[in-house]
């Protein structure tokens, strides 16, 4: 049985639609070449360095396809590995293990490219910064809690989950609000009082505004590292800042330098690749399944 902050009814409901779309006309391949009661022993290896993460999402596409499937976790989840290590052994029947073989490689691999990338964003901060590094909520349909968790292994933290979590004014809100000062004092208004106030701005003039108009969090746009440290200046503490927009690995230790309290990264869902690992089959491991003992 293993451990994850996911619960499991979101596993399995990602799981299932996975299957579902691979396994719509059944798996003519492994159906038309291996024996139905051949079993065999199948061992998922990083072929590069990379942060493990989705171990127990793989167990799941398998125990779905197969409850009879042994599946057996070698490395912790969040754990940094070298290229060649074994992050699981899975054992039984071997038309089971071919045909969940991609669904739980895909799952697997997206989620320890996520946990990979996060954690180069964390290194790349100075040694002692508070300054967080967080997602966005440009992730893949439908794997949205899973990549955010995958963030968490990573080492960064997460920003709003959805859009009832949170009160984020972004520009074409301000646009439509009619300005600034008009947004904020709306959502001031309107907002439910446990929520905090978020507004984007992408000028120092609109930092003022945003700042004179009591929000609580500001959002900085692509700004330049001189501007995030002139906005830093003024805000003096009123707000917390957050830096955003075409942030790079290179950039952040300047940021964080300069005093801004997050760093969002959308790169870290949108655009990070996945991580290479495959499901290799043992060469002595195939073999017909033994008579019951009588």
């Amino acid at each position: 049985m293993f451990t994850t902050e996911l619960p499991l009814p979101i596993i399995d409901a990602v799981v299932v639609r996975a299957l579902e779309e691979d396994l719509g006309a059944g798996d003519v391949t492994t159906e038309a070449c291996v024996p139905e009661d051949r079993h065999a022993t199948a061992n998922g290896v990083a072929k590069k360095d990379l942060v493990a993460c989705g171990i127990p999402v793989a167990a799941r596409v398998f125990a779905t396809l197969d409850p009879s499937l042994r599946f057996t976790a070698k490395v912790e989840e969040g754990a940094r590995v070298t290229s060649g290590t074994v992050l699981f052994t899975v054992e039984g029947r071997a038309r089971s293990l071919l045909t969940g073989e991609r669904v739980a490689l895909n799952l697997l691999q997206r989620m320890s490219g996520v946990a990979t990338a996060t954690a180069r964003y964390v290194a790349a901060l100075p040694p002692g910064s508070k300054t967080r590094i967080t997602d966005t909520r440009k992730t893949t349909p439908g794997l949205r809690l899973l990549e955010r968790y995958a963030v968490r292994r990573g080492g960064g933290h997460n920003h709003r989950n959805d859009l009832g979590s949170a009160v984020l004014i972004k520009d074409n809100h301000i646009v439509a609000a009619g300005g600034v000062r008009a947004a904020i004092e709306s959502a001031r208004a309107r907002a439910p009082h446990t929520s905090k106030i978020e507004c984007e701005v992408d000028s120092l003039q609109q930092l003022e505004e945003a700042l004179s108009a009591g929000a609580d969090v500001v959002l900085l746009d692509n700004m330049d590292t001189p501007t995030v440290e002139e906005a830093v200046r003024v805000t003096r503490g009123r707000a917390l800042l957050e830096a955003s927009g075409g942030i790079t690995l290179e950039r952040i230790a300047d940021l964080a330098r300069a005093g801004v309290d997050a760093i969002s990264v959308g790169a870290l869902t949108h655009s990070t690749p996945a991580s290479d690992i495959s499901l290799d089959f043992t060469a002595s491991s195939a073999r017909a399944s033994r008579p019951p003992a009588r």
